[in-house]
């Protein structure tokens, strides 16, 4: 799962970066930087969750998720603070929401 997160990011980083142009050894570079970072990030957090307890569990989720798309915000040429206010809006939804799931599904 990690590694279709993370070609599913870099894909559309890529896509974003290159900005209606032709597609050029950077966008392809920056794609697989950016698929590489979020796949390593996800894994990461998917092989230390369970030492979590859920409201910091559901914290990273948020935080990783939040950081990610205000990322691919600021590529589209935003604001830093509409990017941050994107990112942190998203990351707080998902951070609530994990929270539910992580909460109620615990044994």
């Amino acid at each position: 799962m990690p590694a279709v997160l993370g070609v599913a990011y870099g894909i559309y980083a890529s896509f974003i970066a290159r900005d209606a142009g032709p597609v050029t050894g950077w966008n392809v570079g920056f794609g697989v930087i950016c698929a590489v970072i979020v796949a390593a990030l996800c894994f990461l957090l998917g092989r230390t969750q369970r030492a979590m307890i859920p409201l910091v569990r559901a914290a990273a989720y948020g935080a990783l998720f939040g950081v990610a798309l205000g990322f691919l915000h600021s590529l589209s040429e935003n604001s830093i603070l509409s990017s941050v206010v994107v990112g942190g809006a998203l990351g707080a939804g998902m951070t609530v929401a994990a929270f539910y799931v992580f909460y109620t599904h615990e044994q």
